[in-house]
C-alpha cells in the first residue's frame, strides 16, 4: 500500500495555506511546535490554528505570529495585497505598514542548514526540509546572480517562512506519506512591493522555480500574487509530478485557508489517498527520455560539474561509458535519462557545458519498483530507510547515504558499520 498526497491549488500555495491542510488532516499543532522548537526559534513565534469559512466553505487556517510583531502590527496572511502596502520580501505575507524588515533576523542559507541539522528532526522531514530551503536558494541567486550561499534571504530567513517551510515538511512526515503529486498551478497577477520595489507576479523567485522545475501553469483570472516564493520551493521540491488527481482511493480531505475572500473558495486542499502495489506495478510503465552523445575531447574536470548541473536541473540519472572513436581515440559515452518535460533544459545543460554538436534523443518505457521510507531508531541515532517492493513483497531494503555519513562523522565510525547496524537493526523489527 502506498500512501498519495494530491495538492490541488485552485488559488495557489503559500506555506501557511499547506500548514493549515496538514493541521486539517490531523496533524497536532503541539507536535509541530514542539518540533520547530529544536530550531531554537521558540522565543520567536506562536503557532496558532483556527477554523474559518470561505465562500460559505470550512477550512482551517494556521497562523505563524512573530513575537516582535504582536505588539505593532497585524499579520496578513495569503493574497492580501493592495498596492498601498509594502511587500515584505519574504513573501510569506507579514505585512505592516512600517514594513519592518529590521524585526527578522537575517539568516543565510548555511545557517539555516546548521540549525536543521541540529534540530535533530525525523530523518525525512529533515532531508526534505534541506531540499526545500536549498531550491529556493538556487531559484533566488539565478534571480540575483549569485551563488546560493551568497543570497542575502529574506524570505528564508524570516521566521514564517521557516516555520511554514520545516512545519510542511514535518507535516508531510507525521502523515506518512510516500508520494506528492500537485495540479497545474496558478499565475496570478498583478504588482506586488518588494525589498526590491515594486514586482510583477509571479515574483521573479517564483517564475524562476517554474521555470526550474517546467511547472504547467495557466491564468485562472484573479490578480493576486497567488503562489508564493516559499509555497512555490515546496511544491516544486516535494512533488513528484504536476497533473491531474492520481487514481487513488480518497481517504481523506484537508483544506487550509488563505485570508481574504475571492471569486472562488481561497484554500488549497490535500487530498490524502491509497494505492494497491499490485495495481502500481500493472500500470503502464513510467515513459522517459534518453538523451546520448559521444564526447572525445573534454576536459574529465568538467564532467563533475555536469553531472551536478544534471542532476540538479531534474534528469532522474547521469552516466558514462568508456568507448573508442574514429581515428582511435578514447572517449566517454554520456548518457542523460530525465522526464520527457526536461529535455530541454538537460539538452542546454550539455550543449552548454561540453563540446558535442548533437544529441541523440529516444522514448522508453521503465519499470520502477513501489518505495516507501521508514524510519530505524539505533543506538547512534535516527536513520531513514527506503524499502523497495514489487506486488507486497519487499525486494530491498537500504538506508538512506547521508543519514549514515552523518552518524558516521558523529560517533567517528566506519561508514559501512554504520550501514550494518542500521540493516541489522532494521530486521530486527520485523521479527
Amino acid at each position: 500500500m502506498s500512501k498519495i498526497a494530491y495538492l490541488d491549488c485552485p488559488t495557489g500555495i503559500a506555506g501557511d495555506m499547506c500548514l493549515g491542510a496538514l493541521v486539517d488532516l490531523g496533524v497536532p499543532l503541539a507536535y509541530l511546535t514542539e518540533c520547530l522548537n529544536r530550531l531554537g526559534i521558540s522565543e520567536e513565534y506562536q503557532l496558532s490554528a483556527e477554523s474559518v469559512q470561505r465562500n460559505g466553505q470550512r477550512a482551517t487556517k494556521v497562523y505563524v505570529n512573530l513575537q516582535s510583531d504582536i505588539k505593532h502590527s497585524h499579520r496578513h496572511e495569503h493574497h492580501d495585497h493592495s498596492h498601498d502596502h509594502k511587500h515584505s520580501h519574504d513573501h510569506e505575507h507579514r505585512h505592516d505598514h512600517e514594513h519592518h524588515h529590521h524585526h527578522d533576523k537575517l539568516r543565510h542559507l548555511p545557517e539555516i542548514e546548521k540549525m536543521i541539522y541540529g534540530a535533530k528532526l525525523p530523518p525525512r522531514a529533515e532531508t526534505w526540509s534541506l531540499a526545500v530551503f536549498r531550491q529556493l536558494a538556487i531559484a533566488e541567486g539565478a534571480v540575483h546572480g549569485i551563488a546560493p550561499e551568497e543570497v542575502h534571504f529574506h524570505e528564508v530567513g524570516a521566521i514564517d517562512a521557516i516555520v511554514d517551510i520545516v512545519g510542511t515538511c514535518l507535516g508531510f512526515d507525521w502523515l506518512n506519506v510516500d508520494r506528492m503529486i500537485c495540479s497545474p498551478l496558478p499565475t496570478g497577477g498583478g504588482t506586488v512591493w518588494a525589498a526590491h520595489g515594486r514586482l510583477p507576479v509571479p515574483v521573479p523567485a517564483v517564475l524562476k522555480l517554474f521555470e526550474l522545475r517546467q511547472v504547467p501553469i495557466y491564468s485562472n483570472g484573479i490578480e493576486k500574487e497567488l503562489v508564493t516564493p516559499t509555497g512555490a520551493a515546496i511544491v516544486t521540491t516535494l512533488a513528484k509530478s504536476f497533473s491531474t488527481p492520481p487514481k487513488m482511493t480518497l481517504q481523506k480531505v484537508g483544506l487550509g485557508a488563505g485570508t481574504i475572500d475571492l471569486p472562488i473558495p481561497n484554500m488549497m486542499r490535500i487530498w490524502i489517498g491509497t494505492t494497491e502495489e499490485q495495481a502500481h506495478q500493472s500500470a503502464t510503465p513510467e515513459t522517459v527520455t534518453v538523451l546520448e552523445t559521444q564526447i572525445d575531447d573534454l576536459n574529465p574536470q568538467a564532467i563533475g560539474y555536469l553531472f551536478d548541473a544534471l542532476l540538479e536541473a531534474g534528469a532522474l540519472d547521469v552516466f558514462t561509458q568508456a568507448i573508442g572513436m574514429k581515428k582511435s581515440r578514447p572517449g566517454i559515452l554520456l548518457t542523460v535519462i530525465c522526464s520527457p518535460e526536461k529535455v530541454a533544459e538537460c539538452e542546454t545543460i550539455v550543449f552548454r557545458e561540453t563540446t558535442t554538436l548533437g544529441i541523440r534523443r529516444t522514448t522508453q518505457q521503465r519499470s520502477v519498483l513501489d518505495r516507501r521510507f521508514e524510519q530505524v531508531n539505533t543506538e547512534y541515532g535516527a536513520v531513514q530507510v527506503k524499502i523497495a517492493s514489487r506486488n507486497g513483497s519487499i525486494v530491498n531494503v537500504q538506508p538512506e547515504y547521508e543519514d549514515c555519513v552523518r552518524i558516521a562523522r558523529k560517533v567517528d565510525l566506519p561508514w559501512r558499520e554504520v550501514h550494518r547496524i542500521v540493516l541489522q537493526t532494521w530486521h530486527l523489527t520485523q521479527v
